[in-house]
C-alpha cells in the first residue's frame, strides 16, 4: 500500500485509509438492513483486517456512535500501527448527535474520546463542523481547547473537516495540520483548496472519494430513484458499458492522479469490498477513459 507524506506531521499515511463511520452508526445507501451498522464482533474483525491489509490510518468522531467505543476495544493493543483522526464538535447523543463548539464542551469531549478509544494521545482531532460553521471560527473556543489539549500532550495535529470558503479561510490561518475535504469524480469544488494545502505543506483528507457509493456497484441499484449527479452518472455508466467496477476504478484514479491529496478514507461494513476497492485502485486503466469520465463530469 502506496503511502503519502504529510510535511507538517513529518508522517506518512497510506493513500487509503479507513473511514470508521459506518463500523459505529447507522449510515449508508438504501434503507433499513443496507444501512445497519455491524455488531461489536463483526465491527473487531473488520478493524484487524484493515489493519492486517496494511491500512495505518483510521478515521472516526465522536458523533459517529459507538465507533471510537469498538476502536479502543478492539484495536488500542495495536495502537503503534495506525494513525488515530477522531474530531470534536458534533457529539454522540445516540441516535442522533448535537453540537456544542464551547471550551469546556470540546475539551471534555476529546477526554472521552481518549478514554473511549483507550490511548493517551489522538494523533489528529478535527472540528466536526455543524450548522453555523463562520461562528465557530469567529468565536475560536473549539480551536483554543484543542491548542491546549495538544499542550497537555493529548492530541499531536489540528485538523478541520469542512468545505469551500471557509476550508480556505482554515488553510490560511496557520493553526490546522490537516483538512478533511469532500472531493470525487462528480464533485470537484475542492481543487483549489487541495493544490493550497500542497504549497503550505497541509495533509489532505478525502471524504466521499466514491460519490457515497454513487460511484460504485450500489448505485445500480437506485438508477430509478432521484439521486444527485443522475445525468452524470447514467453517462458514465454508459462509458464504461455498465461496468460499475470499472466506474469505481476510474473514480479512484481520479484521486490518486492528484498528489495534493494524502489519503482518501473510505468506510465500509465488509471487508471483501474494502479489498475490491484497493484492488480497483490498482487496475490498470486506458488514459481515455478518465479523461472522457472528467469531461463528462464537466459538460
Amino acid at each position: 500500500m502506496e503511502k503519502r507524506k504529510i510535511h507538517r506531521l513529518n508522517e506518512e499515511v497510506t493513500f487509503v485509509g479507513f473511514g470508521a463511520l459506518s463500523i459505529g452508526r447507522d449510515w449508508g445507501m438504501g434503507k433499513g438492513f443496507d444501512k445497519k451498522r455491524p455488531n461489536e464482533n463483526e465491527a473487531g474483525k473488520l478493524l484487524h483486517a484493515v489493519l492486517d491489509s496494511g491500512i495505518n490510518l483510521i478515521d472516526t468522531a465522536s458523533a459517529y456512535h459507538r465507533s471510537e467505543e469498538r476502536i479502543g476495544k478492539s484495536i488500542s493493543h495495536r495502537r503503534n500501527e495506525y494513525i488515530l483522526a477522531s474530531k470534536c464538535g458534533e457529539h454522540n447523543d445516540e441516535p442522533g448527535t448535537y453540537y456544542d463548539f464551547s471550551y469546556n464542551a470540546v475539551k471534555q469531549s476529546i477526554d472521552r474520546s481518549l478514554e473511549l478509544l483507550k490511548t493517551d494521545m489522538i494523533d489528529i482531532m478535527q472540528i466536526h463542523f455543524g450548522p453555523n460553521p463562520e461562528k465557530v471560527i469567529v468565536d475560536g473556543e473549539t480551536v483554543k481547547a484543542m491548542k491546549d489539549a495538544k499542550a497537555e500532550g493529548k492530541i499531536r495535529f489540528l485538523g478541520a473537516s469542512i468545505d469551500g470558503e471557509l476550508a480556505r479561510h482554515c488553510i490560511n490561518s496557520g493553526d490546522f495540520d490537516i483538512m478533511q475535504m469532500e472531493y470525487n469524480l462528480l464533485n470537484q469544488h475542492n481543487e483549489g483548496n487541495i493544490q493550497l494545502c500542497k504549497e503550505k505543506g497541509i495533509g489532505v483528507l478525502i471524504r466521499t472519494g466514491l460519490g457515497r457509493g454513487l460511484l460504485t456497484p450500489k448505485v445500480l441499484n437506485y438508477l430509478e430513484e432521484d439521486m444527485p449527479h443522475k445525468k452524470q452518472i447514467q453517462a458514465l455508466l454508459d462509458l464504461v458499458n455498465n461496468d460499475a467496477n470499472l466506474l469505481s476504478s476510474i473514480a479512484l484514479q481520479f484521486l490518486y492522479q492528484n498528489d495534493g491529496i494524502s489519503s482518501v478514507l473510505i468506510g465500509t461494513k465488509n471487508f471483501e469490498r474494502f479489498e475490491q476497492n484497493m484492488i480497483l485502485l490498482d487496475k490498470e486503466i486506458d488514459s481515455s477513459l478518465l479523461t472522457k469520465a472528467t469531461e463528462i463530469v464537466k459538460s
